[in-house]
């Protein structure tokens, strides 16, 4: 035991002591600053600058366009279109848009030109729509005399409110197949995106030792299965250190940002089209504490430690996987791709039924067998989590998670021993599995 603590501790701290990792772990947070940074700019960008365009009306309906975000409307006044466009040529205005004249006011499509040499921007094409189609409903409706008041009381949101019939438990709320899907979400990627990262880091780190030859003068004195579990913990021991790290600066950077930038919440909003109301600030803020009760609803204590042992369970799985694998590779990390492809298939399948099926019904049955299977569980369960799977489910498949993690821990033990002395010969998977019955 005091062997694999020695090598545990030293697989961590030559690690965390390198350059690059305390770069990268420092580097991460200050990418997301500037990640904030750079969106806050693009949204308050007005790329192209002010274009000025005469409203050459013929419907006579549109009246006078109110200047919209880098477009400002002219009146065309008695000059004809012929006129407007020799001033487009001689630069005194940048573009000229022609509303043609209704036929009747049944009429749903309007197609409106503009004449100009200069390509016009999609996001200005879309404000000048939006602008004409606006007015354009104003003229029906009072061509029409009808109510606007008596307009909006035909639009009706329809929300679904799920109630139980037995009485047992707390009743469900239209966000929470929303909340959960969000929870599920974010707990799938972080899964995946752990698993493939840290494991493809102990994959590496074997490949580097048994290339260095530095494994040699170390088996002289360990075990091989002592030194691979010693690899495995050192590097997951590495990666929790490094997102506890993120977690911790990126909550500052986060924190401070407000304080850095003066964002305005309007401009993050996407533009109003024409007859959609304005977003009430009173009502989105209504909404967000619905949001937030629904997360306080969450067993966040079942739903966090089942993902720490899934976690865990994933993490030993596949990056004793690994680490068989990589010391069954040779010096050319491009022959031995053949046989990573093979380990990585399941993380990525598991991920794709999340995204594909997980997200439209949480408790078909390709996600329940997905949930359950030690080589999707990992990333499919924590999924189903926030959608309350039966409990039977989530004990079946936490118990079959471990068992599985100790089984590929073992497997990839006896590949290990074998591989990691094997030099100068390309391996296949047929050899590889006369490594595992080798005495």
């Amino acid at each position: 035991m005091s062997k694999l603590k020695l090598i545990i501790q030293r697989e961590y701290l030559t690690r965390v002591r390198k350059k690059s990792f305390i770069i990268g772990t420092l580097l991460a947070p200050v990418g997301l600053l500037v990640y904030f940074l750079v969106i806050v700019g693009l949204t308050k960008y007005q790329g192209g600058g002010e274009i000025r365009v005469a409203v050459f009306d013929e419907a006579k309906v549109v009246g006078t366009l109110p200047d919209d975000r880098g477009v400002r409307y002219l009146p065309s006044g008695q000059k004809t279109l012929e006129q407007l466009k020799t001033e487009v040529t001689g630069g005194q205005i940048d573009g000229v848009l022609r509303i043609p004249a209704l036929g009747n006011l049944q009429q749903k499509e309007l197609t409106v030109f503009y004449y100009s040499d200069n390509k016009l921007a999609p996001e200005k094409s879309e404000l000048i729509e939006r602008r004409v189609a606006k007015k354009l409903r104003d003229f029906k409706i009072d061509s029409l005399r009808l109510d606007r008041k008596s307009l909006e009381t035909l639009d009706t949101n329809v929300s679904i409110d799920p109630e139980k019939i037995t009485g047992e438990g707390e009743d469900d709320s239209k966000y929470t197949a929303g909340v959960g899907l969000a929870i599920g979400g974010i707990m799938a990627f972080i899964m995946f995106f752990m698993v493939m990262m840290y494991g493809q880091m102990v994959m590496r780190s074997v490949m580097e030792e048994k290339t260095n030859r530095i494994v040699e003068v170390m088996m002289s004195s360990v075990r091989p299965f002592q030194l691979m579990l010693g690899k495995i913990i050192g590097a997951g021991a590495v990666g929790l250190t490094q997102v506890v790290a993120w977690v911790v600066l990126s909550g500052a950077v986060v924190f401070l940002l407000p304080f850095i930038v003066d964002v305005d919440p309007q401009q993050m909003q996407p533009p109003v089209t024409a007859g959609q109301p304005a977003i009430d600030p009173e009502m989105a803020q209504g909404e967000a504490l619905r949001i937030f009760s629904e997360l306080a609803k969450q067993n966040w204590y079942l739903i966090i430690g089942s993902f720490i042992i899934f976690f865990l369970g994933g993490y030993f799985i596949y990056s004793s996987l690994f680490a068989a694998i990589g010391s069954a590779m040779g010096d050319d990390y491009g022959e031995g791709q053949a046989l990573v492809l093979p380990i990585t298939i399941p993380i990525i399948l598991a991920f794709y039924i999340v995204a594909f099926v997980g997200v439209r019904n949480p408790d078909s049955g390709l996600m329940v067998f997905a949930s359950l299977f030690p080589l999707f569980s990992p990333i499919a369960m924590p999924f189903r989590m926030a959608f309350n799977p039966p409990a039977w489910q989530i004990g079946l498949s936490l118990v079959l998670v471990v068992i599985a993690a100790f089984f590929f821990v073992w497997l990839a033990g006896r590949i290990y021993r074998v591989g990691i002395l094997l030099y100068g010969k390309k391996v296949s998977f047929k050899e590889i599995g006369k490594w595992m019955f080798y005495r």
